[in-house]
Protein backbone atom coordinates (compact mmCIF):
# COMPACT_ATOMS: atom_id res chain seq x y z
CA UNK A 1 0.00 0.00 0.00
CA UNK A 2 2.80 2.43 0.79
CA UNK A 3 4.33 1.91 -2.65
CA UNK A 4 1.08 2.61 -4.54
CA UNK A 5 -2.30 2.80 -2.82
CA UNK A 6 -4.02 3.12 -6.21
CA UNK A 7 -3.21 -0.49 -7.12
CA UNK A 8 -2.81 -2.01 -3.66
CA UNK A 9 -5.25 -4.71 -2.53
CA UNK A 10 -7.23 -2.47 -0.19
CA UNK A 11 -10.98 -2.08 0.36
CA UNK A 12 -12.68 0.14 -2.24
CA UNK A 13 -14.03 2.24 0.60
CA UNK A 14 -10.47 3.14 1.63
CA UNK A 15 -9.39 3.66 -1.98
CA UNK A 16 -12.29 6.09 -2.50
CA UNK A 17 -11.27 8.08 0.58
CA UNK A 18 -7.60 8.15 -0.41
CA UNK A 19 -8.55 9.34 -3.92
CA UNK A 20 -10.56 12.16 -2.40
CA UNK A 21 -7.79 13.12 0.06
CA UNK A 22 -5.19 13.01 -2.71
CA UNK A 23 -7.17 15.58 -4.70
CA UNK A 24 -7.79 17.64 -1.56
CA UNK A 25 -4.03 17.76 -0.97
CA UNK A 26 -2.80 18.28 -4.52
CA UNK A 27 -5.58 20.32 -6.16
CA UNK A 28 -8.06 21.56 -3.54
CA UNK A 29 -9.45 24.27 -5.79
CA UNK A 30 -10.66 21.63 -8.21
CA UNK A 31 -12.79 19.77 -5.65
CA UNK A 32 -16.51 19.78 -6.33
CA UNK A 33 -19.55 18.11 -4.84
CA UNK A 34 -19.06 15.36 -7.45
CA UNK A 35 -15.86 14.33 -5.65
CA UNK A 36 -17.96 13.25 -2.68
CA UNK A 37 -20.13 10.91 -4.77
CA UNK A 38 -17.70 7.93 -4.65
CA UNK A 39 -17.48 8.28 -0.85
CA UNK A 40 -21.23 8.29 -0.50
CA UNK A 41 -21.57 5.30 -2.87
CA UNK A 42 -19.24 3.42 -0.51
CA UNK A 43 -21.48 4.34 2.42
CA UNK A 44 -18.98 6.61 4.15
CA UNK A 45 -20.93 8.92 6.47
CA UNK A 46 -20.40 12.67 6.51
CA UNK A 47 -18.83 12.65 9.97
CA UNK A 48 -16.18 10.16 8.80
CA UNK A 49 -15.50 12.31 5.73
CA UNK A 50 -15.13 15.35 7.97
CA UNK A 51 -12.74 13.47 10.28
CA UNK A 52 -10.61 12.39 7.32
CA UNK A 53 -10.50 15.95 5.96
CA UNK A 54 -9.39 17.28 9.35
CA UNK A 55 -6.62 14.69 9.71
CA UNK A 56 -5.49 15.35 6.14
CA UNK A 57 -5.42 19.11 6.73
CA UNK A 58 -3.38 18.78 9.93
CA UNK A 59 -0.82 16.50 8.28
CA UNK A 60 -0.58 18.86 5.30
CA UNK A 61 0.10 21.79 7.64
CA UNK A 62 2.80 19.85 9.48
CA UNK A 63 4.38 18.69 6.21
CA UNK A 64 4.53 22.25 4.89
CA UNK A 65 5.98 23.53 8.16
CA UNK A 66 8.58 20.77 8.14
CA UNK A 67 9.55 21.58 4.55
CA UNK A 68 9.69 25.33 5.18
CA UNK A 69 11.65 25.07 8.41
CA UNK A 70 13.89 22.17 7.42
CA UNK A 71 12.81 19.75 10.12
CA UNK A 72 15.14 16.79 10.44
CA UNK A 73 13.80 13.36 9.53
CA UNK A 74 14.15 11.00 12.49
CA UNK A 75 16.52 8.07 12.15
CA UNK A 76 14.99 4.65 11.45
CA UNK A 77 15.68 3.72 15.07
CA UNK A 78 13.95 6.84 16.42
CA UNK A 79 11.01 6.29 14.06
CA UNK A 80 10.64 2.69 15.21
CA UNK A 81 10.71 3.78 18.85
CA UNK A 82 8.07 6.46 18.24
CA UNK A 83 5.93 3.97 16.30
CA UNK A 84 5.99 1.48 19.18
CA UNK A 85 5.00 4.26 21.58
CA UNK A 86 2.11 5.41 19.36
CA UNK A 87 0.88 1.84 18.87
CA UNK A 88 0.87 1.30 22.62
CA UNK A 89 -0.58 4.64 23.69
CA UNK A 90 -2.12 6.29 20.65
CA UNK A 91 -2.02 10.02 19.92
CA UNK A 92 -3.91 11.06 23.05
Amino acid sequence: MVADWRTAPIPERLRAMLTFLDKLTLDPGALTAADLAPLRREGIPDDAIEDAIQVCAIFNIFDRMADALGFEVPSPRASARASRFLLARGYA
